[in-house]
């Protein structure tokens, strides 16, 4: 009996530390690409206003949409390639829809290709930068990114590939609905 005890409490705390761990992806990912330079994620810009400029080269912005493996929503670009100014203010913006029958929160994460393209880009409103975005079930949304394309970008670079991915944030559902769909039909 004495030797059960120790393998239930041992594997509790192996399950414990995996559900601990998942919180540390996240930021764990964000060192890794900081370090590495991979995979370049563009952040909030407070001074964007000073790379508006009159005059820019036009260039090419492509936007991908990605559902992480088991996010239920519809996730698209309003738009999926547009040719922009640089130095100029684009508006653009991306459309949800939560197509469950539960309230879920989802969360976004960006990349940008080329990743050295990332430093140029300058975003001064962006849905990743929310800490979540939140939809009652059948809700639709816009989702809205404002950014400036410096000037300085390097003439090589005609071509900028935006993506972004949404996640599941509501880990509790996750695990309620796995552990529930173990036992149907029991």
């Amino acid at each position: 009996m004495g030797n059960k005890k120790k393998i239930i409490l041992k594997l509790s705390g192996a399950v414990l530390g995996m559900y601990l761990f998942s919180f540390l992806l996240v930021p764990l990912y964000d060192v890794f690409c900081d370090i590495t330079g991979i995979n370049g994620k563009v952040t909030q810009t407070k001074n964007a206003e000073s790379s508006i400029t009159v005059e820019g080269r036009e260039i090419s912005i492509q936007f991908i949409s990605h559902n992480n493996e088991g996010m239920p929503w519809e996730f698209k670009p309003s738009e999926r390639v547009s040719k922009i100014k640089t130095g100029a203010m684009y508006e653009t913006s991306f459309y949800a829809k939560n197509t469950t029958n539960k309230m879920m929160t989802a969360v976004a994460v960006n990349s940008v290709a080329p990743s050295n393209a990332k430093d140029f880009i300058k975003k001064i409103e962006c849905f990743c930068f929310q800490g979540g975005i939140d939809l009652m079930p059948g809700e639709e949304i816009l989702l809205p990114i404002k950014m400036v394309v410096d000037n300085e970008l390097p003439k090589n670079i005609k071509n900028i590939v935006l993506s972004y991915t949404i996640f599941d944030s509501n880990l509790e559902h996750n695990i309620t609905t796995d552990h529930d769909s173990d036992h149907v039909g029991s």
